[in-house]
């Protein structure tokens, strides 16, 4: 058994595409091994990055193949063999297996007697292997972003490659990749360590190696240097604690190769600023993690994290320029803070005229003017039916909402957009409400964030959503495989959340509908689209079953709560092995049902059946369909489906008394009328065929 080592250098790598490359290499190199059958039982294979590497460690390889004896069948005997002569087609196959034609044998099949040939093939080496393969693996990486660095050469990549390392063990693995040879020399730290190669004597040591030349590769050793370093010198401030922020701990462990922490400290003036201003200027601006006091509250200081070691007096310079980059940063922000005070955003509306939304569809004025009109027929459906909210607010919120993109703040900071304009509105006492309805106009931003707190907000975001992706969609820029430039599938994901967890009595259909000037085809798409991104809610956000997902889906996408409330009462229901056998048995009366229709026989009266155990169902099926719709009315869906589940010694029953597709067409017709009306009473809850049974 071998250890193997790849480590592939590069120029400095983007922090955010670090971590999906490192996991795909480790994919790449696994797959790649087991294909060729060189993980021996036990193998293990660990990956590590940093900005400037990305390595796979592979334990337990074997050192080559075994060899295998594989029996290959040609063609028949009679014509591979004329007066046992060998012919043509004979030649052919032992040419192709690699052979001689006095290797071929005889095989008898049921299916008659075959030409074969016992091919023997001896195993490759696993560095024979490596060194033709692994290079197409590495250079099939994908990128957001690639470049090319040698004149006239194909390879892209996003970062020119500066060394290879590949052992198999101590044994360099004679592979190349992008015009450099791989040998079993590392580079350490670029400032701590400088250009001198590191040497890497066995795969097995590969971390011990660049420890010493001041390079953690492992990210979760990283991560938990980050952690302890930002705990350690926080307490050095009494009372103080550093805000958690998971994103920006895996921008910082992806920035660096040997990280340290120093402590910042700004005016106290600057808190009178918004905390959002300050913690977007520290955290995507600089990288910094703020620091907040016992109550919560804004600290004036924070934590930069280096990719160094630094001595007392180095620190203290590093702090020096550190601080001084960060409150010049502060002095823009407040001075933008007072000047965008200057023009309220009523008096902004007419200035986004001059921003442009979509070439093709207008500017921020034309796109305001759309959102208005959503949010009346949204407001107008939510008032029929007795949902209070303040509607002068919303129309208010929609008017403002994009204004901030005129302030001088967004122009600097855009990440602060819609945030901004909430801030604004509050301090020019425009109202609580539409000051919040815009504050939190772009949430959420993903799964993982919270919907909009007032009703005010979530049709501020409603709407804006879904007027995005229909004028999209009428232009023909709807999302395409892994291409969604205009971040629709996310609009779709958040309108899809907001139904989900919100009090609002809205459906799909009716949200669609409430956009202005929209022809059918294009709502026929979007629907799809929504439907689509709510199947992507119930499984991979809420994680209900591929199978229960269908079943519902297929009974109804239009209500996204009584979606979700059904999806519930479903996987609930199908641990019963009534409720089991049952959906089997609706999965055979829709096949018969099938079938019937292919053959053209027609549904006749169910009052025809003449079976004991026809009737039996008729009349059982009669008697728990008034107590089915009475809890599914309730959305009480767990007991409506256990009641469903009582059919089942009725149902098994009839499959095996009575011929459904009876020779009798007044029969047959009322065999398969009665099935038809099991079938239709008892789906509308889920569309059981789509339950996997077994």
């Amino acid at each position: 058994m071998s250890d193997f080592l790849f480590e592939l250098g590069l120029e400095e790598i983007p922090a955010r595409m670090i971590a999906g490359a490192e996991a795909e290499l480790g994919r790449r190199v696994t797959d790649l091994l087991t294909r060729e059958h060189l993980l021996a039982a036990g193998a293990t294979v660990t990956t590590f990055s940093t900005p400037r590497r990305l390595a796979v460690l592979a334990e337990r390889v074997l050192a080559r193949q075994a060899d295998t004896e594989e029996q290959l069948t040609g063609p028949s005997w009679k014509v591979a063999f004329k007066d046992d002569a060998p012919t043509a087609a004979a030649q052919a196959f032992a040419k192709k297996a690699g052979v001689d034609v006095s290797a071929l044998q005889k095989v008898t099949t049921p299916k008659g007697e075959y030409v074969g040939a016992t091919v023997k093939r001896a195993g490759r080496s696993a560095s024979e292997i490596l060194a033709a393969d692994l290079p197409k693996e590495v250079l099939a990486l994908y990128w957001a972003k690639n470049m090319y660095w040698r004149a006239g050469k194909p390879e892209r990549f996003v970062r020119p490659v500066r060394w290879v390392v590949a052992l198999l063990d101590s044994e360099v693995v004679p592979l190349e990749i992008a015009g450099i040879a791989a040998g079993r020399e590392s580079r350490g730290h670029r400032i701590l360590h400088g250009d001198a190669p590191v040497p890497v004597f066995q795969a097995c040591d590969y971390s011990k190696s660049l420890l010493g030349a001041a390079v953690v590769v492992s990210v979760a050793d990283r991560r938990q240097i980050i952690r302890k370093a930002l705990d350690a010198v926080t307490r050095t401030v009494a009372g103080a604690r550093w805000r958690e922020d998971e994103p920006l701990v895996e921008t910082v462990v992806h920035l660096t190769e040997w990280p340290s922490v120093i402590l910042g400290n700004f005016d106290r003036e600057f808190l009178a600023l918004p905390e959002e201003v300050l913690v977007t200027v520290m955290r995507d601006h600089q990288k910094y993690f703020a620091v907040e006091d016992a109550n919560g509250k804004l600290a004036p200081h924070f934590l930069a994290v280096l990719n160094t070691r630094a001595d007392e007096e180095g620190a203290a310079i590093i702090r020096h320029g550190n601080q001084k980059v960060l409150v010049a940063r502060f002095k823009d922000a407040r001075f933008f803070w007072d000047f965008d005070q200057k023009t309220p955003l009523k008096d902004r509306v007419e200035g986004l005229k001059h921003v442009t939304f979509q070439k093709e569809l207008g500017s921020y004025h034309w796109k305001t003017e759309q959102n208005l009109h959503v949010a009346q027929a949204l407001a107008k459906l939510l008032k029929a039916k007795g949902t209070k909210f303040d509607e002068a607010a919303l129309f208010q919120a929609v008017e403002l909402a994009k204004t901030d993109l005129t302030t001088e703040l967004v122009k600097e900071f855009t990440e602060l957009q819609g945030i901004i304009g909430g801030l604004y509105a509050r301090a020019q006492h425009l109202g609580e409400r539409t000051a919040l309805a815009i504050y939190e106009q772009y949430v959420p931003a993903s799964m993982e964030d919270n919907i909009p707190v007032c009703v005010e907000g979530q049709l501020l975001g409603l709407g804006d959503r879904i007027q995005t992706i229909a004028a999209m969609f009428g232009i023909g820029m709807e999302p395409t495989g892994s291409k969604d430039p205009f971040a629709l599938r996310r609009a779709a994901n958040a309108v899809v959340k907001i139904l989900a967890e919100s009090e609002l009595p809205l459906n799909l259909s009716e949200v669609v509908e409430a956009v202005a000037e929209i022809d059918g085809k294009t709502v026929d798409s979007v629907r799809a689209f929504l439907r689509e991104r709510l199947n992507f809610y119930l499984k991979d956000v809420r994680g209900f079953a591929y199978d229960v997902v269908n079943a519902v889906l297929a009974a109804g996408a239009d209500d996204v709560r009584d979606a979700i409330a059904r999806a519930e009462g479903l996987a609930a229901a199908r641990g019963s092995e009534d409720f089991v056998a049952v959906s089997a048995a609706f999965k055979r009366i829709k096949n018969i049902l099938r079938q019937a229709e292919e053959k053209g026989f027609a549904l006749g009266n169910s009052g025809n059946a003449k079976a004991v155990e026809a009737v039996g169902l008729r009349d059982a099926a009669a008697r728990v369909a008034p107590e089915f719709e009475k809890l599914r009315g309730q959305r009480n869906y767990a007991e409506a489906l256990a009641l469903i589940a009582t059919l089942r010694p009725t149902v098994d029953t009839f499959f095996d008394k009575v011929m459904v597709l009876d020779p009798d067409e007044t029969l047959r017709g009322a065999h398969l009328a009665l099935i038809h009306e099991v079938l239709s009473n008892f789906s509308t809850i889920a569309d059981f065929s789509e339950i996997v049974t077994s």
